[in-house]
């Protein structure tokens, strides 16, 4: 209308208020959901595999799923109920824990470490290993690697290596278990496993004072220390050329050093089981009560003092300490030993393998003491 905006008292503003937000009342519904669950943890999924109570609905899908596969001639694609603990976090609506967890503390109710695909669990050194992929479980099977279960994945594909690994763990009277492959996912940590795992008991390590009394009782007392050797296959190399050449014992370190795992005791070709192993929390302190017990320690290095050939304190107690596979021997182990010994070479190669240098160096050890007999 003309002149309204002459007029006294007129409106400055919009009718309209500011816009109206959540103001703080909804903000939890802005919150995230979760982490998304796996197929074995939603109760309503064919794949559920959970210890709470299966839905009506649940049921009748896997029921579903059973017949259809019987009709197609293959294995259902279905969970196996209460074989998996889902008892953790429930309880706070679709995918949401009940209460979240607090950095650095576990859960109540949870039952173990909780892994997700992908990444791979540290399980304690006193838990059992479990070997994974066909080709290692079938040579740790035929090198007589201790094992107390099989666990296979249903609806695997079954080739000729999956029909040996199951006959020879039968014929040794190892558990075979046939689990869900999600379960072997989880027990696996996620890592690549080919529908195989095999469970290898923790390895029983000999005092390291038996270790050494036990040497000194024999004739031409050896035993063999690693410094450092971070690779199992090393560690079992060299224990199986400590069983070829005559030595009693090897001893390790208990921190930054490899362990006696399924790898190294396949790759020991089974010597493990024949020569004592002893872990040592301070290896320095170790050769000192070696060297007090009557032993000359030799440590090998590429610049030693003495040549191998040259060796004569050969022929008596004796350690080899055998140095790590990139910068060889310690400082301190270093100036522990006794003496210091090179490998000749006629070539432009700068070192040798671990494993290697330890074979060659024991090899000529046990040749000096053939010859002295």
């Amino acid at each position: 209308m003309a002149g309204n905006s002459q007029r006294r008292g007129r409106r400055m503003t919009s009718k309209a208020g500011a816009p109206k937000g959540s103001g703080g009342k909804n903000r939890d519904s802005l919150a995230g959901r979760g982490r998304t669950l796996p197929a074995d943890e939603r109760p309503w999924h064919k794949g559920y595999s959970g210890t709470e109570k299966l839905p009506q609905r649940t049921a009748w899908k896997q029921e579903k799923e059973r017949r259809a596969a019987a009709e197609e001639g293959r294995a259902p694609k279905i969970g196996t109920p209460g074989s998996k603990d889902t008892t953790w976090g429930r309880g706070g609506g679709r995918g949401t824990p009940a209460a979240k967890p607090t950095r650095g503390k576990q859960p109540v109710g949870r039952g173990g470490p909780r892994v997700a695909p992908g990444r791979k669990s540290n399980p304690a050194k006193d838990t059992p290993e479990l070997l994974v992929g066909r080709n290692p479980v079938l040579e740790a099977l035929r090198a007589q690697v201790p094992a107390t279960a099989l666990y296979t994945a249903q609806g695997i594909d079954v080739d000729d290596r999956m029909k040996e690994i199951v006959r020879t763990a039968a014929d040794r009277g190892i558990a075979i278990l046939e689990v869900s492959r999600a379960e072997l996912d989880r027990m696996t940590g996620g890592v690549l496993h080919q529908g195989v795992g095999l469970q290898v008991p923790p390895f029983a390590y000999q005092p390291f004072e038996d270790l050494v009394a036990a040497s000194v009782e024999q004739a031409a007392p050896l035993l063999v220390a690693l410094d450092g050797v971070t690779d199992p296959r090393n560690l079992g190399a060299v224990i199986r050329s400590a069983a070829a050449f005559g030595a009693q014992g090897v001893f390790v370190p208990e921190r930054r050093a490899a362990g006696i795992t399924a790898t190294a005791w396949r790759t020991s070709a089974g010597a493990a089981a024949r020569v004592p192993v002893a872990q040592v929390t301070n290896l320095t302190r170790a050769l000192k009560a070696c060297q007090d017990a009557g032993f000359l320690v030799v440590g090998l290095d590429a610049d030693g003092e003495t040549d191998l050939y040259d060796l004569e304190a050969a022929v008596g107690p004796l350690v080899v300490v055998v140095g790590s596979e990139g910068r060889g021997l310690s400082r301190l182990v270093g100036q522990t030993c006794d003496l210091t010994v090179s490998i000749p070479m006629i070539s432009e190669v700068e070192s040798l393998n671990a494993s290697v240098a330890a074979a060659v160096t024991l090899a000529e050890v046990a040749r000096r003491r053939a010859v002295e007999l």
